[in-house]
């Protein structure tokens, strides 16, 4: 069978006009080409290995490892092949993996940061199992960056103000959207759970069903061009920044983590039922190591505003069961559903990397038997902030961490800070309102 036959029964049969080939960025946006469909799969396909040295903006940071910027060999993903719901012609989409000419993959990959990571999990034998939690903000369309993000109108043209959790008929009033979202995911296989109204306005989050990591950083990568395709059809856009309105709560991506054995049993949980010394070596881990990871799980200037109230988001490392004032929770749940739900990360995060980053700091603790503290009695809300406040010195610690490096690789490290540092010196650059008003004639 040549590699036509892998793809074109699947595109004949769905009538497809045109692929969608992508790989994932440092930003966790879609870079690739638009193929035609009966030329698909039977050609070899190229991209520049530069295009993991692209910030936010657009521009390049230089790599020591592509200083010639050489091409990457592409190979899709048979396995994510699936249909585009919102293209006007039919269209499919897939992911492909990166690869050097001599075969070996591309290490500034972030699907290969954690296929590398995976293959860590693999060799002691461990499989991670993970479920995201995925929130974001519906806003009234405009194109004017200088304008404050506003909520759009519901169904009878009210803004709705009022902070409103798990509103039932808030959620209603965005029926439209929310219904053409689940119909979009099932024709692309991206398995959601449930839907709840959060803290701010029109703020959402979406549960995702366990499963293998790359599969479910695959889903959210493909949920958030859904989100905000599904959005653009109702005139609104949709935004998983940080921290979109100064005086709401922030977005976070919670991601719920458990390892299994090749038999499919929860290491997390001895067979009398008890937690087992590799689940507090897991949280030892987490508690050690996410310091050094912090710059995954923010990544831009906006992702500390999220901390700025520490009693809408956890700033802490601390534990504790079925408590959500801490970073680390470990839901209530049956022994063999024993997990740590990591709460740290901004909606704003890549999927792959900062799957990649909390399975890493977890997996040192397990093999370096590390001891968490205590679990947290009562509300941690009112502790010490245990997390980096400022970027600089978040990617300061990334850059010096021996661990980070030694799971996540000395080539992705070096490039991830660069591409971090050259944004934050071009968020220097600018010369804020507030600064105008407030300190341009008063100093």
């Amino acid at each position: 069978m040549n590699k036509d036959d892998v793809f074109q029964p699947w595109l004949k049969e769905r009538e497809i006009e045109d692929v969608e080939a992508f790989v994932p960025d440092m930003a966790g946006s879609a870079r690739g080409k638009v193929v035609p469909a009966d030329k698909f799969g039977s050609g070899q396909m190229k991209m520049p290995e530069a295009i993991f040295g692209q910030t936010i903006s657009g521009n390049y940071v230089a790599n020591k490892q592509n200083v010639e910027d050489r091409d990457m060999l592409l190979v899709p993903d048979p396995t994510t092949l699936r249909p585009v719901p919102w293209a006007t012609d039919p269209a499919a989409s897939v992911f492909l993996d990166c690869f050097h000419n001599d075969g070996s993959p591309v290490d500034t990959s972030p699907r290969g940061v954690l296929r590398s990571v995976l293959g860590k999990y693999e060799a002691k034998g461990w499989v991670p199992v993970v479920a995201p939690e995925v929130e974001f903000y519906l806003l009234n369309a405009h194109s004017d960056p200088n304008a404050e993000a506003e909520p759009p109108e519901g169904r009878l043209g009210w803004t709705e103000g009022a902070r409103q959790p798990y509103s039932i008929d808030t959620m209603n009033d965005f029926d439209p959207f929310i219904n053409d979202l689940y119909k979009y995911c099932e024709d692309q296989r991206i398995r959601i759970d449930t839907l709840s109204q959060e803290m701010g306005p029109a703020q959402f989050e979406i549960n995702f069903l366990h499963g293998d990591a790359v599969d479910l950083a695959d889903q959210v990568f493909l949920f958030k061009r859904t989100v905000r395709e599904v959005a653009i059809e109702h005139e609104m856009h949709a935004t998983f920044l940080a921290k979109p309105m100064a005086e709401e709560a922030g977005s976070a991506l919670h991601v719920h983590q458990s390892v299994v054995d090749k038999s499919g049993k929860n290491i997390f949980t001895m067979d009398d039922g008890n937690a087992s010394e590799l689940f507090y070596g897991y949280l030892g881990g987490l508690q050690t190591y996410m310091p050094d990871a912090m710059l995954v799980f923010a990544p831009y200037v906006n992702s500390y505003r999220r901390f700025l109230d520490p009693w809408s988001s956890p700033v802490n490392l601390a534990w504790a069961i079925d408590n959500r004032t801490v970073g680390f929770r470990v839901p209530d749940a049956e022994p063999e559903n024993r997990r740590v739900e990591n709460r740290l990360a901004g909606s704003d995060v890549n999927p792959y990397l900062v799957i990649a980053a909390t399975l890493a700091c977890g997996y040192l603790g397990m093999i370096e038997g590390l001891k968490p503290a205590e679990p947290t009695e009562g509300s941690a809300y009112g502790e010490d902030f245990s997390l980096h406040r400022h970027i600089y010195v978040a990617i300061e610690a990334l850059r010096e961490s021996k661990a980070m490096r030694s799971i996540l690789g000395d080539n992705f490290v070096e490039l991830y800070c660069a591409l971090k540092e050259d944004e934050y010196r071009e968020f220097q650059e600018i010369i804020t309102p507030w600064e105008r008003e407030i300190l341009m004639f008063n100093v």
